[in-house]
């Protein structure tokens, strides 16, 4: 079996399960934070639509510095929802077409992500979709659904029933 065959199907339930998250963020809620250094609802949205945007920086490139990105590599305040759905879903179908495309040993080869001079980790890319991409997702997605339970939002079921769905 091929490395993307064990990782898609991953993929694409981790994908779906985001979706469900992002479909239930209010949008009279977009500017609020639990918080003072916490991203606003709609910025942790819109950070969750981006991530798998990375997919194309993991494949493409062997060095990914996150220095030279500047002020881009904060998320942006949404008006709505309706775009951070749809930026969700062309980001996640052109990141699937991307990982289908892999043979495994580009899977295998290297890639450092970086912060100016300093390395923060070098690893297969493999690794670099499952931790950096889909973990670094999983994480905040789990913020978003606090978010959402702090504000009085149904939260969705994700790896089997929420205190709301069974």
């Amino acid at each position: 079996m091929a490395l993307k065959d064990a990782l898609l199907p991953e993929f694409d339930h981790e994908m779906g399960t985001t979706r469900r998250v992002l479909e239930r963020v209010p949008e009279a809620d977009l500017a609020w934070k639990p918080h003072d250094k916490s991203f606003s609802m709609g910025q942790l949205a819109s950070h969750l639509a981006n991530i798998p945007t990375w997919v194309d920086a993991t494949i493409d490139f062997t060095v990914f510095d996150v220095a030279t990105l500047g002020d881009d590599a904060r998320p942006k305040q949404p008006d709505s929802v309706a775009p951070i759905l749809k930026a969700f879903d062309e980001n996640v179908k052109k990141a699937r077409a991307k990982i289908d495309a892999q043979p495994d040993p580009a899977l295998f080869a290297t890639w450092t992500f970086k912060n100016g001079e300093h390395e923060i980790f070098t690893m297969p890319k493999i690794a670099v979709l499952r931790s950096f991409i889909m973990n670094h997702m999983i994480h905040h997605r789990g913020q978003l659904s606090v978010y959402l339970r702090l504000r009085n939002v149904l939260v969705p079921a994700m790896y089997g029933p929420s205190a709301d769905e069974g």
